[in-house]
């Protein structure tokens, strides 16, 4: 939160291992606000068989005009999705693995979790 109590936040997602560029995508800054909705949709191009062996990083983050941006952490701020996900999260990896021509759109918590701090 900012110094006018609010945030300008927007999340990151990462396909990890990394491959690069074109395994990261930011959403848009949403200005002023600690209740924002993202509905932004994200694509990757990967092999369902190398999809098993990667983990979907998301983290949420407040952008900073002249300053390296503050990941949103307490008790919440990220999510990992992958094979060493545990509950829901897990569940949800398996599904998007078995289902791999469907849309797959689940909730989860966010929770303060280790994240890639480079932009």
């Amino acid at each position: 939160m900012e110094a006018n109590g609010y945030s300008d936040p927007f999340v990151k997602m990462c396909l990890k291992p990394d491959m690069g560029k074109k395994a990261k995508n930011k959403t848009q800054i949403k200005k002023k606000t600690l209740n924002p909705e993202f509905n932004e949709e994200f694509s990757y191009e990967i092999k369902h068989a190398d999809l098993a062996k990667k983990t979907l990083d998301i983290s949420v983050w407040d952008y900073d005009i002249g300053k390296s941006n503050d990941y949103i952490v307490e008790n919440r701020g990220g999510c990992q999705l992958g094979i060493s996900a545990k509950g829901e999260r897990l569940k949800h990896w398996y599904e998007c693995l078995k289902k791999k021509d469907k849309k797959i759109e689940r909730w989860h918590t966010l929770l303060k979790e280790n994240h890639d701090t480079s932009d």
